[in-house]
């Protein structure tokens, strides 16, 4: 047997002076060491019984060894401090690449094992468990959905703070232990989670301790964090409100008992936070705890590879030891690496670890994997949905009607928050726009929440209050992810073009939740519902920088059994989509409505069915009846649906002998194929809307390239003709945005009357009318700075028939040609 690392041995815990207890915790984080090696690089041998092979060596080493020590200090501190408190804590891996590490923690405490039955406690097991480690067919080298006790993928960084601090929201009883990476805590959105303490409420919320592990290095280089002075870290960290200490070095005999007496102190300093808001009330934010922990990158690993120094450098961030198959002395050091850690010593000859090291594992739901908060159970409770007639608008014609779509979704969430007020899981999350979304009704029944000391003038405002206001959509969207993946439910709402700034967050939890529909041991969670609201075309008062409807195309392009996409033309429809999503599970669900004043159309029984069905021909809209159209006008989305109508109206008014069908989608994902997407029509469906062969004109509220990509697979897609955003914007009018954007009204009437194909009266008139309009538009736009009165002040009416002429005026409509 080769002789461990001169530089290793004090991890084996054998050095004099190591109390009793420290040599026990070293050999459990030497077990834990191990098992991170052996599923880098091993598929044969987990135990090394023999001398190690090139048979033994996985073809491709993959997988991060560099951070992997430090998560494996932490997670065996971490099970010391449950086994003498009792705490129930919840393990945020920031780093995700660390995931071999989890894994091993996972393994050794006996959770992986009982989510995973085939990865017994034995020899057999282990072989199992090194050889499903970043292989095909197996588990991926991050910490994700596979993994026990997890809410954090960590792939993509920056996220793992907020979504600690999303899951304690509401959990008085949790506290969630989040490694931070220095790598991660360069990015824009962990650099934002440092406001957690202006949020947190020790009187209802549970807490977070945050543990920024300074390893000094990223994948190739210096972190800016381990560069800078204990002093620095410290004084960031205290600005944004944490109490925090260090624990430092690279010898365990020193690092054991100061990381033990941190992390004792944190939970105890926890605990009087929390005693003393839910005794006495809270007077500002808390000063809660925070440990940084500076040790090498890449500890007890190799010291030198090839004349290098690899341990606490960059170069131990991956694989520090590469080419094993093809270079002999990169064997022997690997099996010299694997041997110092003593496996003889941990493990019995059925490969199960000793019994005084399993007796430092937690037991049942304490250990971090069986966590039931990891599983969507902490507030699992549906949500108390009150009738939706309390909220619904009168509609008693369609147009007839006109109303500021999403303010009676601000009742309704309103009397979410009373209805769960003893038993609180629901919130909105906002970046400081609650109002200007018209969802301000919710202040009726909370605050905005802010622990920082209120001021006269302030609207609203306590730290009691469950409307999460702060200017980050990262923060707003990542603290909602930890409190839906935690079993409670909720809203962010946006401004559309801004949904973007998270967009990739989007992704990467349609992704989670892809792969954790796969996985029979995780509980549905409730959906991550998005609101987009202060859309594009009704951001004319804001300018460019305010228009843009890129999130649709984002999500467009994921996971169609996660995903869902809804443009209720009104009210009533938004309220029955919101209780639709309200109660829906592993979805994210993206909403686009505008906030503004826009005509409504459906009552509330009408609304139900439209939703229920996705899409449907509005009958009242067209003249076609039960006849084949000549042509099928489509909308998507609100300003879109009020452009189609009045395309309709111009139409049906001037061209009488035209028959018209108007279809109105809501639920964008039934216009695929259905073995596309689940919500998709049939090809029968498809075609009692569309008909089989007559040309289509959309007017659809976001970027054409993307309805396009819905109706690939759809019998004859070419004879749709869709007009949509096609980045035309600036400070302007709302009708001059549809008219820049070739999606006016008189847009989609010439747009129709080119794809007719019978000669009708009146066509050609109706085409030089709709030229006149848009130059008389243009010319007033300039000139007076608003809308056309006949534009301005349109409201829908069924036409006239019988050969309406042009100059006519129609009552109840102020189309003035």
């Amino acid at each position: 047997m080769r002789q461990p690392f001169t530089q290793h041995a004090p991890n084996a815990a054998t050095s004099a002076g190591l109390h009793e207890e420290w040599a026990l915790l070293g050999r459990y984080w030497d077990a834990a060491n191990y098992l991170t090696v052996v599923q880098i690089y091993l598929q044969e041998n987990a135990l090394l019984r023999h001398r190690l092979g090139v048979a033994d060596i996985k073809p491709r080493l993959l997988g991060h060894w560099g951070t992997s020590p430090g998560l494996s200090l932490i997670y065996a501190h971490l099970n010391r401090l449950i086994n003498k408190t009792g705490a129930q804590l919840l393990f945020v891996a920031g780093p995700g690449h660390g995931g071999p590490a989890v894994v091993a923690n996972l393994y050794l405490e006996g959770s992986y094992s009982e989510t995973y039955p085939q990865i017994g406690r034995d020899a057999d097991g282990l072989r199992r468990l090194i050889r499903q480690f970043s292989t095909p067919g197996g588990i991926p080298s991050h910490v994700g959905p596979p993994t026990p006790g997890s809410i954090h993928e960590g792939g993509e960084l920056g996220y793992s703070l907020m979504h600690a601090a999303g899951a304690v929201l509401d959990n008085p009883g949790l506290i969630a232990a989040c490694v931070v990476g220095d790598g991660e805590a360069e990015t824009g959105p962990l650099e934002a989670s440092w406001k957690a303490p202006a949020f947190l409420n020790p009187s209802r919320d549970g807490a977070v301790l945050p543990i920024l592990h300074l390893n000094g290095w990223k994948i190739s280089g210096p972190t800016v964090l381990g560069r800078q002075s204990d002093g620095q870290v410290l004084d960031l960290l205290r600005a944004h409100g944490w109490d925090p200490v260090v624990v430092s070095g690279s010898d365990p005999a020193v690092v054991h008992p100061q990381l033990a007496k941190a992390l004792e102190d944190a939970h105890a300093g926890i605990l009087a936070i929390q005693k003393q808001a839910r005794r006495h009330g809270v007077s500002g934010p808390a000063r809660w705890p925070a440990i940084i922990l500076r040790t090498p990158k890449g500890w007890t690993g190799p010291r030198e590879v090839d004349g290098m120094q690899v341990e606490g450098t960059f170069r131990a961030h991956q694989v520090p030891l590469t080419g094993v198959r093809e270079n002999p002395a990169h064997l022997a050091q690997l099996e010299s690496w694997l041997l110092s850690y003593k496996p003889e010593t941990l493990f019995d000859d059925a490969g199960r670890l000793v019994p005084e090291l399993a007796a430092l594992v937690p037991q049942g739901k304490l250990r971090m994997g069986a966590n039931p908060a990891a599983n969507g159970i902490s507030g699992s409770a549906p949500l108390p949905l009150r009738p939706l007639d309390l909220y619904a608008l009168d509609v008693p014609a369609p147009g007839a009607v006109k109303h500021e779509t999403t303010r009676p979704l601000g009742e309704m969430f309103r009397d979410i928050y009373t209805d769960t007020a003893r038993d609180p899981r629901f919130r909105l999350f906002c970046p400081d726009e609650t109002n200007s979304n018209r969802l301000g009704a919710v202040f009726e029944a909370t605050d905005r929440c802010l622990m920082e000391p209120s001021r006269e003038g302030d609207d609203h405002v306590s730290p009691h209050g469950r409307v999460m206001e702060v200017l980050s959509e990262h923060l707003c969207q990542g603290w909602l992810e930890g409190y839906l993946l935690t079993g409670r439910h909720g809203f962010f709402a946006s401004y559309e073009a801004f949904a973007m700034v998270s967009a990739s967050m989007t992704v990467q939890h349609v992704k989670w939740l892809q792969h954790a529909r796969e996985l029979p041991w995780r509980r549905p969670v409730p959906s991550l519902n998005i609101l987009l609201t202060s859309t594009c075309w009704r951001n004319d008062h804001n300018g460019f920088s305010h228009q843009g409807p890129g999130l649709i195309d984002t999500v467009l392009s994921l996971s169609g059994s996660v995903v869902r996409v809804y443009l209720p033309p009104d009210s009533n429809t938004l309220l029955a989509t919101a209780a639709r999503v309200l109660s829906s599970k592993d979805h994210v669900n993206l909403i686009v409505v505008d906030k503004q004043v826009h005509p409504q159309y459906l009552n509330l029984d009408d609304a139900r069915a439209h939703a229920a069905a996705g899409a449907s021909v509005w009958s009242w809209a067209g003249n076609a009846g039960a006849a084949e159209p000549d042509i099928v006008l489509a909308c998507v989305g609100d300003v879109p649906t009020e452009e189609t109508l009045a395309a309709a109206w111009l139409l049906q008014r001037h061209v009488p002998k035209l028959r018209v069908r108007v279809v109105n989608v809501m639920d964008l994902l039934v216009l695929p194929p259905r073995d596309v997407h689940p919500h998709g029509l049939s090809d029968d469906a498809f075609d009692a809307l569309f008909t089989a062969e007559r040309d289509v004109v959309v007017a659809w509220h976001g970027y054409a390239r993307a309805f396009h990509q819905l109706l690939h697979g759809r019998k004859s897609p070419g004879r749709f003709h869709v007009r949509g955003y096609n980045e035309q914007g600036t400070t302007t009018t709302p009708f001059d945005m549809v008219v820049l954007n070739r999606m006016s009204r008189y847009h989609l009437v010439l747009e129709a009357l080119n794809r007719i194909n019978r000669f009708i009266p009146g066509v050609d008139r109706l085409r030089a009318h709709c030229g006149e309009m848009l130059t008389r538009h243009e010319a007033y736009v300039h000139e007076h700075f608003e809308d056309l009165p006949e534009i301005r002040d349109w409201t829908w009416t069924p036409p006239p028939t019988g050969g309406a002429g042009i100059n006519r005026n129609v009552e109840g409509n102020d189309e003035n040609e």
